[in-house]
Formats: structure tokens, C-alpha cells, sequence
């Protein structure tokens, strides 16, 4: 492989800001969730990188065997692995494709294959267009991506800060989770924080059902690591939702000794089951915990649900807020979290 731009190359990254930008001056897109990619192609030869630069070759034959047949012959282009399930991204789903098993690999790029896509071009035959400003990689990413096809595709984007606002709260319920803004008079900066993300922010109110403790905790000197949190469904089952865990070690000492003075047996806890055996969320890690009394509530912070109806968790670990004295643990349900809108996957892929 010979390309003007060769990896490794980290992909250019963004800052989080709290509302959408309206000065002029931006284009804006929505904001994928799946895995970042970089695709080099020189003929026959691709290679897929990570945001890290790991290869994810291996992993996704359908999305090497679709850059060989519908992108330039020699490109490198920036864009989001995802796989889509009835009319939504399911990130649970694309994480299971890394796998270390090469017939695996192969099943799943059947049974759940992905998608990638692309909102940059940094490359084009001989030419690097990393110095370029956005509005004219666009324009050559519109010229040359212009006959790809599923299950490649181009991201739409907007200049209008008005169209970009919609799309913030329509395309959540097509499993998207947010806006991302780009300067554009600005050129491609591998590894820099140039662009910004508009995510999706919202608080819950949870039971705090257990915690885990930290990986440098002590017989002397216990540290809580994470706190595990739950919602009550419909059938009055409590369903673990996530964990909060990022605090201080000053105060990681204090919850851990504060909250094992409530620490109960494990076999009058309602998960039992969650320390005795492995689910599609574990992926082998310790599940043991300190189970305790079903007495506390906590506000925490979260981005979005992911998973249908009640069986919906926090997608990302969640940030504790505060302490809600005044709530009972009977009132922590699914009724509180916000309705999202559904919206047709199929309506924001071109």
C-alpha cells in the first residue's frame, strides 16, 4: 500500500459543548454511534483502522469487500462502523462482531453486517487533502462518493444551525445521539479536538442497588469502584441498568464505608443472579458485588438508553449527581425516563 496519507493516523476528534453553535461558519451532521473508522484503500488493498489506529480488518470482510467495489481506487476516507437492526443502530449488536474466532467473524458479517459511514476524505489517488478546509473535502467527497451504495454511504449534512437542531431531536429515535459541528474553513487535524459534539444530556432517578469495589481497594483501606443502579419495571422486578463511577479517591473512601454499613446477604438480594453468572453485557468481567439494602436513591446523569421498552440500560457509564433522600426507591421506574420519538433509520441514510 502507497497512499499520500498512510496509517497510523488517529482520526481528528471532538470537544463536547453544551448547545449547537449558531454563528456561522459550521456544517453539520448527525452524530453516528458505532465505531470511528479510517478506510485506506490503494486497489486491492484495504485496511481499516480504529480511533486508536488498531486494525478492525479482520473483523468486518463485508465493509473490505464493499471499499474494493464502490470506493476510489486509491482514497482514504474517515466514517462510523455501525449495524442497524429494523430501523435503528444497535451498538450492543456491532460490538459483538469483534470477535477472536474467524469462523465467528464470518457468521456475524452475515447474520450482522455492518454498515460504514463516511463524512471525510483525507485522501484522494495521489493527493493528501488534509490541509484542505472542510467545505472543499466535502465538495470532492460529494464528486467522488457520489455512486456509492449500501452498505456504504455518504452522512448528509447541513450549514443551517435551524435544520441541525431538528435533526438533534428527531434522529434520536433512529439511534443516533446528537449533532457534531465542523468548522469550515478549517483543514483535517489528526488527533485534535477541533470539531464539537452536541450530545444528548439528561438525569434519572435510580436505586442504588450494590457497589463494587475499586481495583486498588484495601482489607485497610476500602475504595468504592463503581456503584451498580437500578429501575423498577412494570412487574415490580428491579432490572440493573448501569453503573456510576467516577468520583475522587477522597470521596471513593467515604461511599465505600458509608455504604457498607448497609451491606445485606447476597441471598435475600433480588440479584442473586447477577454475581453467579455471565450476560451479554459482561463479557467475562468480576461480577461479584457488595449487595445492599434497597433504601437508597440517587440522581445521576446519562446521554441515552440503549435496548427495547424494559430492558433498556444506560448506554455509558452514568454520573452521579446527588443524593435524593426525598424519593422512595418504589418510585426509581422506566415511566420517569423521556419518550424518544422514533424515526426511521432509512429516512437519515442516503
Amino acid at each position: 500500500m502507497d497512499l499520500p496519507v498512510m496509517p497510523p493516523i488517529q482520526p481528528m476528534l471532538a470537544k463536547s459543548t453544551p448547545r449547537l453553535p449558531q454563528a456561522g461558519g459550521f456544517l453539520y451532521e448527525p452524530k453516528w454511534d458505532g465505531f470511528r473508522c479510517l478506510v485506506f484503500r490503494d486497489g486491492n488493498e484495504v485496511e481499516l483502522t480504529s480511533r486508536s489506529t488498531k486494525p478492525l480488518t479482520r473483523y468486518f470482510p463485508e465493509i473490505v469487500a464493499a471499499a474494493r467495489e464502490h470506493l476510489p481506487e486509491r482514497c482514504v476516507v474517515d466514517g462510523e462502523l455501525v449495524v442497524v437492526a429494523g430501523d435503528r443502530l444497535e451498538f450492543d449488536l456491532l460490538s459483538a462482531r469483534i470477535h477472536p474466532a474467524q469462523s465467528r467473524i464470518d457468521e456475524l458479517s452475515e447474520a450482522m453486517p455492518a454498515r460504514l459511514v463516511v463524512f471525510d476524505l483525507l485522501a484522494s489517488g495521489d493527493e493528501s487533502l488534509l490541509d484542505l478546509p472542510l467545505r472543499e473535502r466535502r465538495a470532492r467527497a460529494e464528486s467522488l462518493l457520489a455512486g456509492v451504495v449500501p452498505p456504504i454511504h455518504l452522512t448528509r449534512v447541513t450549514a443551517d444551525a435551524d435544520v441541525a437542531a431538528e435533526w438533534f431531536t428527531r434522529f434520536e429515535g433512529a439511534g443516533l445521539d446528537g449533532v457534531i459541528a465542523k468548522p469550515l474553513d478549517l483543514g483535517y487535524t489528526p488527533g485534535g479536538r477541533t470539531m464539537l459534539k452536541i450530545k444528548h444530556k439528561r438525569t434519572a432517578d435510580v436505586v442504588v442497588a450494590g457497589y463494587r469495589l475499586h481495583k486498588n481497594s484495601t482489607a485497610d483501606e476500602p475504595l468504592l469502584g463503581s456503584m451498580l443502579l437500578g429501575l423498577y419495571a412494570s412487574d415490580g422486578s428491579l432490572h440493573h441498568v448501569g453503573v456510576c463511577a467516577s468520583f475522587t479517591a477522597a470521596r471513593r473512601a467515604e461511599l465505600a464505608a458509608e455504604l457498607s454499613a448497609e451491606a445485606v446477604d447476597l441471598a435475600d438480594h433480588p440479584w442473586r443472579a447477577l454475581a453467579m453468572g455471565q450476560n451479554r453485557w459482561s463479557a467475562g468481567k468480576d461480577l461479584s458485588f457488595v449487595p445492599i439494602a434497597l433504601t437508597r436513591v440517587a440522581e445521576v446523569g446519562y446521554e441515552h438508553m440503549e435496548g427495547p421498552g424494559e430492558e433498556a440500560r444506560f448506554r455509558h457509564t452514568a454520573q452521579f449527581k446527588r443524593w435524593r433522600i426525598d424519593r422512595e426507591p418504589e418510585s426509581c421506574t422506566y415511566r420517569q425516563l423521556d419518550e424518544v420519538v422514533g424515526y426511521r433509520l432509512s429516512e437519515v441514510l442516503q
